[in-house]
């Protein structure tokens, strides 16, 4: 019975220093390891500075001077029409512009616009079968305006948009003459009011010289020539 009791007791201890074996791998080896997490701290950001724009260099007044010639003169608008006869294709010189004008900022400049140009157109009786007119339709114009020239901003000095307003007064000379010289009507002048409204762009060469053309109404519809600074 003894010898029962002692193979029991062995058995038991043996089985228990396994177990406590296993405990202790499964504790020390299969316990799965933690990884611990490291915060990287961000880098700094770099403080973002805003874009200006390009400084402007200090603005000088300039004395604009500019001669152009315009196409067509739209004073063949004022050719009378005549009941009893009409009128044929007219033909036309100018005008020729000329303008000075100050600029005492960047935007704006003030001055004087003149413009000259002459007309004529031959009349036709309706009871005439040639192709000789019966008379010639002449008019002759000087006009002198305010000129007001007002510039788009723009940070490109070599184009410069801008805007014309120009208001004067017209001096005529016109003659309705046959073929012998003679004066065959003898008319009032046409309107004293002259005006021109344009949009246009001034090119600059270089510094004190360059191109412009326009477009508007009044005088002319197209306009182009040199521009002088002084």
């Amino acid at each position: 019975m003894k010898k029962h009791i002692l193979i029991i007791v062995i058995l038991c201890t043996a089985f228990a220093i396994e177990s406590e074996a296993q405990f202790r791998y499964h504790y020390y080896y299969g316990r799965p390891r933690v990884r611990s997490r490291v915060r990287v701290a961000p880098a700094p950001r770099r403080p973002q500075t805003r874009q200006t724009a390009p400084k402007k260099a200090p603005f000088e007044p300039t004395l604009n001077l500019s001669i152009g010639y315009g196409f067509p003169n739209l004073d063949k608008d004022h050719l009378y029409n005549f009941y009893n006869s009409y009128r044929g294709n007219s033909s036309q010189t100018g005008p020729i512009t000329g303008a000075i004008d100050y600029q005492f900022n960047r935007n704006m400049s003030i001055g004087v616009i003149g413009t000259y140009g002459k007309v004529s157109a031959p009349y036709y009786n309706y009871s005439n079968s040639t192709n000789i007119p019966d008379f010639t339709g002449k008019l002759e114009n000087w006009s002198v305006m305010l000129n007001i020239m007002t510039y788009f901003p723009t940070y490109n000095r070599k184009v410069e948009p801008y805007l014309r307003t120009a208001i004067g007064v017209n001096n005529w000379k016109q003659d309705y003459i046959d073929e012998t010289g003679a004066k065959v009507y003898d008319l009032e002048n046409p309107t004293i009011l002259a005006y021109q409204a344009s949009l246009g762009a001034r090119f600059n060469i270089s510094k004190n010289a360059g191109l412009y053309i326009e477009g508007g109404y009044g005088k002319y519809i197209l306009n182009g020539g040199l521009t002088l600074k002084f």
